[in-house]
């Protein structure tokens, strides 16, 4: 009887450990808003990058539709407001889009030889948003070459022929070609360019059998009121199976997991009681609002483009800067970009008002390629319809006209300036608006924090 009294009461006493282990990791109302802020905000440039994705290979009602995996789309004009693929996006280069399923296989990426004084860049992106590689003029040349793009799980052999191998951390990546256009005239030579960047997988280029492809996947359709609120987990949890967690963020995805975010795990706000999911609802609204004002007060893309490593040790931060302002952009070796948000007393910039952008005799912007100006409405972050339909300027501009002195001035306003004027005209909404200086070729007075992109002047 003692015996069994022992045994009892040994029974007895784990079964109170263990419940009072589970009543002390119980998750409260404090720490889900607490972790769902964090999560919110970590989340934050992959979706925006999802977003993207899933448009241009899933949703064949999207415009910008690329296609599906593993192809180009390629487009022979500049941008103009009805692309919306992207915010913010440029009216210097056209473009071309593509994204690679590497789960299979790598993709072999075959370049032509491209000769000066054209501008080109492949710019590569992982499912994080950062700049995991580079192909082009600046980086790998003005020869033809053929470049390996594999996955994080690939360890195949590397075939003759292959120029470079560029190794993801993520199993999906993107790349935002830019490629230069020199006029109307120029469209044909432009487009055999375009045709000649060849994507093709490894066992083609090697002419070896194919592997069994990857399995299909049913991709959530974007919302994007959902991903702002607590239906962001959902997304989240559906891109993690392709996102490797590295090693430094083991801890913080241990902590993630406690509001439901997991790789593949299914996810529904109505299953979590009212405090948690009120918690977590508030959680991400905290993070929004914070992201939201940290950004605006943003001037210049230095540290927010780039690897891990480049980004530093506040890579979320930086990344979530480049998402909101304008996502996938350049690493700042390629290209440097600079905007003003606010004026003087801290409000948004409206068109309705006369500003101007003024550039001191001998102070244009020091670079080796070229440089624009662009504008885009709030809150949207796309390009402004106008009466001459122009989105953007620069040292490209036909008649812009310096002034006397050698200094230049733009005009930002949404009424017509006059005669005399309309050449360095810059057309604003009759509202909010921001701007974005492109500077492609950054020399080293903007490299290294010595020239500035000046503040408007505002003149009645």
């Amino acid at each position: 009887m003692d015996h069994l009294m022992r045994l009892l009461t040994l029974v007895l006493l784990s079964f109170l450990g263990l419940h009072a282990a589970a009543r002390a990791d119980e998750l409260t109302p404090d720490e889900a808003r607490e972790i769902a802020a964090e999560a919110w905000l970590y989340a934050y440039a992959p979706l925006q990058g999802y977003q993207t994705m899933y448009n241009q290979t899933v949703n064949t009602a999207f415009p910008g539709y690329v296609g599906g995996f593993n192809q180009f789309r390629h487009y022979a004009r500049s941008a103009t407001p009805a692309d919306t693929d992207i915010v913010s996006p440029n009216n210097d280069t056209p473009y071309s889009w593509a994204w690679l399923d590497l789960r299979a296989e790598p993709m072999v990426l075959s370049l032509p030889a491209v000769p000066a004084p054209r501008y080109y860049v492949n710019q590569w992106f992982d499912l994080y948003t950062h700049n995991f590689a580079y192909t082009g003029a600046r980086t790998t040349g003005r020869e033809a070459g053929n470049y390996l793009f594999a996955g994080p799980h690939w360890d195949g052999t590397v075939p003759e022929g292959i120029t470079q191998v560029f190794r993801a951390e993520t199993d999906f990546v993107g790349t935002l070609t830019r490629t230069q256009l020199f006029g109307p005239d120029d469209i044909a030579a432009l487009q055999a360019v375009q045709a000649d960047y060849v994507l093709r997988p490894l066992s083609a280029f090697a002419g070896t059998p194919a592997p069994a492809p990857a399995p299909a996947i049913d991709w959530p359709v974007w919302d994007t009121a959902k991903a702002e609120g607590i239906g962001f987990i959902t997304y989240f949890n559906a891109l993690l199976p392709f996102m490797p967690t590295v090693a430094s963020e083991e801890e913080m995805f241990a902590r993630f997991a406690r509001i439901g975010v997991a790789p593949g795990k299914a996810f529904d706000p109505e299953a979590l009681t009212p405090e948690i999911r009120a918690a977590i609802e508030q959680g991400v609204a905290d993070a929004s609002a914070a992201l939201k004002s940290e950004a605006q007060a943003q001037t210049g893309s230095r540290g927010m483009f780039g690897t891990r490593e480049e980004l530093g040790p506040t890579y979320i931060t930086k990344r979530n800067y480049g998402a909101m302002l304008g996502i996938y952009a350049n690493s700042e070796a390629e290209a440097y970009y600079a905007s003003q948000q606010t004026d003087d007393a801290g409000q948004v910039l409206d068109g309705s008002r006369h500003w101007v952008l003024r550039f001191e005799p001998g102070q244009l912007p020091p670079v080796s390629e070229f440089w624009s100006i662009t504008m885009y409405s709030l809150p949207e972050r796309f390009l402004v319809d106008n009466p001459i339909n122009r989105y953007s300027i620069g040292d490209r501009t036909e008649g812009l006209a310096p002034g006397p002195d050698g200094s230049l001035e733009i005009y930002i306003q949404h009424d017509n300036p006059g005669p005399g004027k309309e050449s360095n005209w810059l057309p604003a909404p009759d509202g909010p608006f921001f701007f974005v200086g492109r500077f492609y070729g950054p020399g080293p007075a903007i490299l290294e924090g010595n020239w500035s992109l000046p503040r408007l002047i505002e003149r009645d």
